[in-house]
């Protein structure tokens, strides 16, 4: 995570934006009164969003971590895009 004071961060906005978009780094922009703020990607920030709002509940987070847990071990069955749009009832 990169720091930088409000002063800075205005006087280099576009390579600031340009660090956050392109490499993914986070900028954190200190202010005197000490209310802080955080620079992030839109796109990384509406991941964020939807990986919380998906964990919120207890029981949806649990089946997401044992999916997870079940394709880190390579265990399971892959499906194709296709396939689970046929079984959901979404063929094009």
């Amino acid at each position: 995570m990169l720091q930088t004071t409000y002063t800075n961060a205005r006087a280099n906005f576009a390579g600031l934006c340009d660090e956050v978009t392109e490499n993914r780094e986070i900028v954190l922009i200190r202010r005197r009164k000490g209310s802080n703020v955080a620079m992030i990607a839109a796109d990384e920030l509406q991941s964020l969003v939807e990986s919380s709002h998906l964990m919120r509940s207890p029981k949806n987070a649990e089946r997401l971590l044992s999916a997870l847990e079940r394709a880190l071990k390579g265990s399971g069955t892959v499906s194709s895009v296709e396939s689970l749009r046929s079984e959901v009832g979404l063929e094009e």
